[in-house]
């Protein structure tokens, strides 16, 4: 396959992956498995200080200078091959003002990681490399019903991503609506990338796919957010927009068919991305084509 046509690299046997905490701390119990977690997949783990804390705030996993350096080591050190994150949570957007953009800039190694991570994965959209929306050790391996999710993580390390590979597919759903649509894949969570309107980091909207999700946000606040997003002019920009999993609250479904009603461009939803299960990879970052009609996206 030419150089080209590879979006994100395969991720070796062996290689070494440096497991982060920008965010929140884990919860008792989870983060003595995450070594052999990664063992057991054939990569050799990096735990950086972040992960240990002690966290300042109970919703920080590390003082901000910890994770600050964590996250710029992780990145430029040599030794590692790609960047986890252990978890969500909050704090990595109290970070962005004082991160050197062109030492994260300077490698085109993978970040992992979802939720929070959302601002993470918009600076690395910024600087046109790709990232992947995917499950996090702390949040999701090792629990009842995540083992896919897991799975399928590692197969698309080890097989990496190219122009023409199809992403997956959405089965169908009532939101779903309009042709096909092509443009950068961007986005995640709703709520960071809310936080991100009218700061220097929001990745260009114009003709991108915009991918969506959340978790514990009720009804009122989902249509804050999408409120917001339409007044920013951002729901007017895009080529696309790609609906994940909104899960952990009440339904916002009413709040979200009366703003697909103002929409001028495709819907694919019921995307299996997101806090809920399934939770599939999915890259950011690249050039990707949605077919609402057959559910699928297609990078390229």
């Amino acid at each position: 396959m030419a150089e080209a046509s590879v979006l994100i690299p395969p991720l070796a046997p062996g290689a070494q992956i440096a497991v982060i905490a920008p965010a929140g701390p884990p919860k008792p119990g989870r983060l003595d498995p995450v070594a052999g977690w990664l063992r057991e997949r054939g990569y050799e783990p990096a735990l950086l200080p972040s992960c240990f804390g002690p966290p300042p705030l109970d919703f920080l996993a590390a003082p901000d200078a910890v994770r600050l350096a964590d996250v710029h080591t992780a990145f430029t050190d040599s030794r590692f091959d790609a960047v986890l994150a252990l978890r969500g949570g909050s704090g990595c957007i109290r970070l962005l003002d004082r991160l050197q953009l062109g030492r994260l800039a300077c490698t085109r190694k993978l970040l992992i990681g979802y939720s929070d991570l959302t601002v993470l994965h918009a600076l690395r959209t910024n600087a046109g490399i790709a990232s992947l929306h995917a499950p996090m050790p702390a949040s999701d391996w090792g629990l009842p019903g995540a083992e896919a999710d897991t799975d399928a993580l590692f197969q698309c390390l080890a097989a990496g991503w190219r122009v023409g590979d199809e992403v997956g597919r959405a089965a169908p759903h009532p939101f779903t609506t309009g042709s096909a649509a092509h443009g950068r894949l961007i986005g995640g969570n709703l709520a960071m990338f809310c936080a991100l309107l009218g700061t220097p980091y929001l990745p260009d909207v114009d003709g991108a796919l915009l991918f969506l999700e959340d978790i514990s946000e009720e009804p009122y606040r989902v249509d804050r957010m999408f409120t917001q997003l339409r007044l920013a002019g951002v729901l007017d920009r895009i080529a696309g927009l790609l609906l994940g999993s909104f899960t952990g609250a009440e339904s916002p479904d009413a709040v979200l068919a009366d703003h697909l009603l103002r929409l001028r461009c495709p819907v694919l939803a019921g995307w299996p991305s997101g806090h809920g299960q399934p939770n599939r990879p999915l890259p950011l970052g690249v050039h990707a084509e949605m077919d609402p009609a057959s559910g699928r996206l297609v990078l390229g």
